[in-house]
């Protein structure tokens, strides 16, 4: 079982960037399957982009181009740089995988002028 931390949300403006890390309890290297989720109030997770150990990374649709999700197996963390932000990127973003006990406390991603 693992436990993740989230950091590195703010308030950007549009255009701007941020990069937030994922920092797991145990090594990251055995685990298949790691994501990044956003939620809004009142909904439930919903996947962004995810990244398998064998190096395979998908994205939805809105943030391809624009997000690059990335692991750092000596550190534990895994990472989403995000690029070009729009307000519509506003939300909480978590970190998550099979193994995890839980959900975290997640970062507050706003982005707004």
């Amino acid at each position: 079982q693992v436990q993740f931390v989230e950091s590195g949300g703010g308030l950007v403006q549009p255009g701007g960037s941020l990069r937030l890390a994922c920092v797991a309890s145990t090594s990251i290297s055995s685990i298949y399957a790691m994501g990044w989720y956003r939620q809004a109030p009142g909904t439930g997770h919903a996947l962004v982009a995810t990244s398998s150990s064998g190096g395979t990374k998908n994205y939805v649709d809105s943030v391809k181009g624009r997000f690059t999700i990335s692991r750092d197996n000596a550190k534990n963390t895994m990472y989403l740089e995000m690029n070009d932000l729009k307000p519509e990127d506003t939300d909480v973003y978590y970190c998550n995988a099979p193994e995890a006990v839980n959900w975290g406390q997640g970062a507050q991603v706003t982005v707004s002028s």
